[in-house]
C-alpha cells in the first residue's frame, strides 16, 4: 500500500500530481493557427515536451478558502468541496527542458489511493504581508468567512481516472438498486411480507419445464451482458464495493479572531448514531432535508455536553462562534 507506519495506513492519501507547461500549449496553438512568426521563435522540441507526473503521500486534504472581502480574490469558496478542488490545482514557475528556461506550469492533483479515514483542514490561518508597517514583519490573520459542509463528503471528483473507474462500478450498481426500490414502492410493492409470500407462491408453482426455461433465459442474459472487469479495493481497509463516500464523525473547532489565541474544542459523533442505522424510519431528520440529526458530544476542556448534527453543521464560520478547522471523516460502509 506504500505506507510504512500506522498513521499513513490510516490517513495516507496517495496523490498523483501532473504538471503541464502552459507556454508550450500556447506555442502549439499559435503554430496551428498559421502564425509564422510564432513558429519561427519557437523551438520544435518545445511542442513535444510531455507532462510531468509524480506521486506523493499526503495525510490530509486542504480546503483552500478564498473570496470574501478580499477584492483580489477571483474565486469565492462557500462549500468544502469547492475549497478542496481549488487546493488540488494551481500555477507555479518551473524550468522547462524544451524551452531552456523557467516557464509557467499548471499543477493538477488527483487521489490515486483512498484512505479508510480522511482529514480535511480548513485554510483558516495565513500570513499577511505588511509592507507599509515600520518593521515590515507581517501579521498572522484568520479567515472568518463561512464555508459549509454536510455529514457526508463525496471524494469521487477528487480521484484519478483509474480510481473513478473502480468507484463508478459500485456507484452505478447502488443507483440502479435505488431506482428499482423507488419504482417498486411507487407500484405498491414495498411491503416485505408481500414480497416473501409472492416469491414462495411462484417457487411452488414452477414446474420442471419452467425451471429449464428460466435457466435458459439466465444463460442468455449472461451471454449478452457486458463483461465487467473485476475491481479490487481502492485503498487499504476499504471494501471492494466502496463508493467514495465519507461520513463526518469528528470536528476540531477554533473560536476567536486571533490566530495566536482563541479556544479549541472537539466535537465527536456518538456511537449510538451508527447503531440506529438499521431502523431509518426512527431517525430524526434536519428540517426538510435528508440529513440525519444524529447525536454528538462536544468536549470543552473537561466539560462534555450533548449536541446534534444540526449543531455541527453550524460550525461553518462567518462570525464569532466556533468554526471548523479540522474535519475527520471515515469511509462509509
Amino acid at each position: 500500500n506504500g505506507a510504512t507506519n500506522v498513521i499513513d495506513a490510516v490517513f495516507g492519501l496517495k496523490m498523483e500530481e501532473t504538471l503541464t507547461c502552459d507556454e508550450l500549449s500556447t506555442a502549439a496553438t499559435a503554430g496551428d493557427d498559421g502564425d509564422k512568426d510564432a513558429m519561427d521563435t519557437t523551438d520544435s522540441n518545445a511542442l513535444v515536451e510531455p507532462p510531468v507526473t509524480t506521486y506523493d503521500l499526503h495525510r490530509k486534504l486542504v480546503c483552500n478558502i478564498q473570496g470574501g472581502s478580499d477584492a483580489s480574490s477571483q474565486v469565492n469558496i462557500t462549500h468544502i468541496a469547492e475549497g478542496i478542488q481549488l487546493s488540488l490545482t494551481g500555477k507555479l514557475e518551473k524550468y522547462s527542458d524544451a524551452l531552456g528556461r523557467n516557464a509557467q506550469w499548471t499543477r493538477s492533483q488527483k487521489i490515486a489511493r483512498l484512505p479508510p479515514y480522511m482529514v480535511v483542514q480548513f485554510g483558516r490561518f495565513y500570513w499577511k504581508a505588511t509592507p507599509d508597517s515600520q518593521d515590515h514583519a507581517g501579521v498572522k490573520c484568520k479567515v472568518m468567512k463561512p464555508v459549509g459542509f454536510q455529514g457526508v463528503l463525496d471524494a469521487y471528483e477528487f480521484c484519478s481516472d483509474k480510481v473513478k473507474k473502480v468507484l463508478k462500478v459500485s456507484r452505478d450498481k447502488a443507483a440502479a438498486e435505488e431506482e428499482d426500490r423507488v419504482a417498486k414502492k411507487l407500484r405498491g410493492e414495498g411491503d416485505a411480507d408481500d414480497k416473501k409470500e409472492e416469491a414462495a407462491a411462484m417457487e411452488a408453482e414452477m414446474t420442471g419445464d419452467e425451471e429449464e426455461d428460466a435457466a435458459l433465459q439466465a444463460a442468455l442474459a449472461m451471454s449478452i451482458a457486458p463483461e465487467i472487469e473485476p475491481q479490487g479495493p481502492v485503498g487499504p481497509g476499504l471494501p471492494a464495493d466502496f463508493q467514495g463516500l465519507y461520513e463526518l464523525f469528528a470536528v476540531v473547532t477554533h473560536k476567536g479572531r486571533d490566530a495566536d489565541g482563541g479556544h479549541y474544542m472537539g466535537w465527536v459523533k456518538a456511537d449510538n448514531s451508527d447503531s440506529r442505522k438499521a431502523d431509518d424510519k426512527k431517525r430524526e431528520k434536519i428540517g426538510d432535508t435528508d440529513e440525519d440529526n444524529d447525536d454528538w458530544f462536544v468536549f470543552d476542556d473537561d466539560e462534555v455536553s450533548p449536541c446534534k448534527t444540526e449543531d455541527i453543521l453550524k460550525l461553518k464560520g462567518g462570525g464569532d462562534w466556533h468554526m471548523s478547522y479540522l474535519n475527520f471523516y471515515r469511509a462509509k460502509k
